[in-house]
C-alpha cells in the first residue's frame, strides 16, 4: 500500500479530482495548507500600506493507493497540476503499513 501525497495550487483540485475519478480512484482527503518553497511570498497593498505575505495557499491531497498504481496515480496528478511556472508544487508517496476501514474492519487492499 502506498500514500501518494500532493502539495497543488488550489485552482488545480478540479482537474486531478476529474483525473483521479477517471482512473478510478474511489477516495481522496484535500485539506487547506500553506507554505512557501522557492516563489517565496508575496506582497499585496491592503488601504494603502504593503504587507509582506510569506506563505502561499495551496491544498494537500493525500490518496491510499496499491503499490501497482503508485506511478500511474503520481504521472497523473503531476500532468494535471502542471501550468509550468514556479509554484505547481510536490508530489511524493511513501509506503503503508496497514489500511483498516473503520466501518467493516476491512484491511490492506480491502479497505480502499
Amino acid at each position: 500500500m502506498k500514500l501518494i501525497t500532493a502539495i497543488i495550487q488550489p485552482h488545480a483540485l478540479q482537474g486531478v479530482a476529474d483525473s483521479l475519478r477517471e482512473y478510478g480512484v474511489t477516495g481522496l482527503t484535500v485539506t487547506e495548507a500553506a507554505g512557501f518553497g522557492r516563489q517565496g511570498g508575496h506582497t499585496e497593498v491592503y488601504r494603502g500600506a504593503e504587507y509582506r505575505i510569506d506563505t502561499i495557499p495551496k491544498l494537500k491531497l493525500e490518496i491510499l493507493a496499491r503499490e501497482e498504481d503508485e506511478e500511474a496515480l503520481v504521472d497523473l496528478i503531476v500532468a494535471a497540476a502542471r501550468t509550468g511556472r514556479i509554484g505547481d508544487g510536490k508530489v511524493w508517496s511513501s509506503d503503508v503499513g496497514t489500511v483498516i476501514r473503520v466501518r467493516t474492519g476491512e484491511r490492506g487492499a480491502d479497505a480502499l
